[in-house]
């Protein structure tokens, strides 16, 4: 069911830096740096909602990596479901071939639907994140070495790949240990991709855009 609200302080929604103002962000569908290569529908602003609940589990996972040297970086939080059909829009246009050699050079562009671009997702109802880890490396933090980027389609991007080297599948596990500590399930076909448990709404998405 997609609720009619227009806006996220209604349905419980909050801007996880009211909880960590400085919190590393990198809202790609904000921007064109995402496989679709531009702005995605719904996303005004680079901002990251979540249901209090799981942004309260989000700042705990903060806290707990920034006493080990770690920070996070979050690529994505609640999603509108007019940016799901962006995704699939775009994935059925294979004429449009302008990301293959970044985000899916071992699959045809007619495979992303399903696993990897669905119709619907968890992301749309406000309790899963995109993110990955953050190290202190002469005095600035940089992103650990996963194996592959965000949003690479690819069986590389499956959290128990055994294509990753033994330095990025403990990068990986010490995330998702990070994250299963405060209740963030991983999905394992992406290293980078959680949801917090049990969800808030899970029968009901949100499409009001990110401002």
């Amino acid at each position: 069911m997609v609720s009619p609200a227009t806006d996220a302080a209604s349905v419980g929604l909050i801007e996880i830096r009211r909880l960590v103002p400085d919190l590393s962000l990198d809202i790609r569908y904000a921007g064109a740096d995402n496989f679709v290569g531009r702005p995605v529908a719904g996303y005004e602003a680079p901002a990251c909602y979540l249901h209090a609940r799981a942004a309260q589990a989000l700042a705990r996972v903060e806290r707990s990596l920034r006493g080990q040297g770690l920070r996070l970086r979050v690529y994505d939080c609640y999603r509108p479901v007019r940016a799901v059909r962006d995704f699939v829009a775009w994935a059925g246009d294979l004429g449009d071939q302008s990301g293959k050699s970044e985000y899916y050079p071992h699959l045809d562009k007619s495979a992303l639907l399903g696993d990897y671009i669905s119709p619907t997702s968890g992301h749309s109802r406000g309790a899963t994140v995109d993110l990955t880890l953050l190290a202190s490396r002469a005095g600035r933090y940089a992103p650990l070495d996963m194996g592959t980027g965000f949003d690479f389609f690819d069986p590389a991007a499956n959290t128990d790949s055994p294509q990753a080297s033994p330095e990025q599948r403990a990068n990986r596990d010490r995330l998702r240990q990070a994250m299963a500590a405060e209740g963030f399930e991983n999905y394992p076909l992406e290293w980078w991709h959680y949801t917090y448990r049990p969800e808030p709404t899970p029968r009901t998405a949100f499409d009001f855009p990110v401002r």
